[in-house]
């Protein structure tokens, strides 16, 4: 009975392999898919379902990221794609975070300004950043890898910034931060700005949102030493706006730098999360002000 049962255990794992991009550790058996929906097993090793595949483009105000002290006025060529590593049940782009493959369109790159439907074709790294160059005269500086978790197709996102590099142009990651240590130092080099967001300063928190305050304390720190670097957090009534939890906040990132500038924004009902209201404007600007005890720069956002 025992060398049967050992025998139906080897049956079930063999072939199982384990996603090393964020501490999910996703261990995957052939055919099953991450927990992000954009990695999966396929004959024996995870790969990125999302490479290549653009759901939503624009040409975007790099103010937009936010990114407030990187090359302001400029504009900035804005990907995404599809998958998320955390659960935020407040998501605003929830339609692409958790999509997974063929359940959307995505826009046509010759078309940024409706960025609507279009033909869902995947696109090679040589032709987002041609797409980059082609906008340089209006203002494009580069490419920045957002709206869904960029880092749960990294592949392709290493990929287009070691051509943009190559390009002269800049890559700019807007990230919740999520991520191991290993392909984050492999990325890095290619990264000239970041947003990170750091939702809150409570693994309680952290924990509801199926990720690791720790984790995201570490990126943050890395991040700070290697490239540009602005942070974001969403306040949520009810969730992470005490400010208590703001003044430990801020006064951490002091900690590493006073000078990193510092978004503070304001939270709207959407997807899973439409029991409450948005946040109130006092106490977001009341929050941005325990923060400037700390840090240099603070900014109150969609007030």
């Amino acid at each position: 009975m025992g060398d049967m049962m050992e025998q139906n255990k080897q049956e079930i794992t063999a072939g199982a392999a384990v996603c090393r991009i964020c501490p999910h550790h996703c261990r995957l058996r052939p055919g099953d898919t991450g927990r992000c929906r954009a990695r999966s097993n396929r004959r024996g090793r995870v790969v990125s379902d999302s490479y290549g595949v653009v759901t939503a483009l624009a040409l975007d105000p790099i103010e937009k990221k936010p990114l407030y002290h990187f090359y302001p006025g400029s504009r900035i060529l804005s990907a995404g794609s599809f998958g998320c590593n955390l659960n935020c049940p407040f998501c605003q782009n929830s339609h692409i975070a958790i999509a997974i493959t063929g359940t959307f369109s995505g826009p046509r790159l010759g078309d940024l300004e409706a960025g609507g439907p279009g033909t869902r074709d995947r696109v090679k790294p040589e032709e987002l950043v041609a797409a980059a160059l082609a906008e340089k005269s209006r203002g494009n500086i580069g490419l920045a890898y957002t709206y869904n978790e960029p880092l749960v197709g990294y592949e392709f996102v290493l990929d287009c910034a070691k051509l943009a590099t190559a390009a002269g142009l800049k890559n700019v990651l807007v990230t919740n931060g999520y991520v191991c240590p290993q392909p984050l130092e492999e990325l890095l080099p290619y990264i000239q700005a970041m947003n990170i967001d750091l939702k809150g300063f409570t693994q309680e928190y952290y924990a509801k949102l199926g990720g690791d305050l720790e984790t995201v304390k570490a990126t943050i720190k890395r991040a700070a030493a290697a490239c540009h670097l602005e942070v974001t957090t969403l306040i949520v009534p009810g969730e992470n706006d005490s400010e208590v939890e703001m003044v430990e906040m801020a006064a951490w990132l002091a900690s590493i730098d006073k000078e990193i500038p510092y978004h503070v924004s304001r939270f709207f009902p959407h997807w899973q999360m439409r029991d409450r209201g948005p946040t109130p404007v006092e106490k977001v600007y009341a929050l941005a002000a325990a923060a400037r005890r700390y840090l240099t720069h603070v900014y109150e956002g969609n007030c």
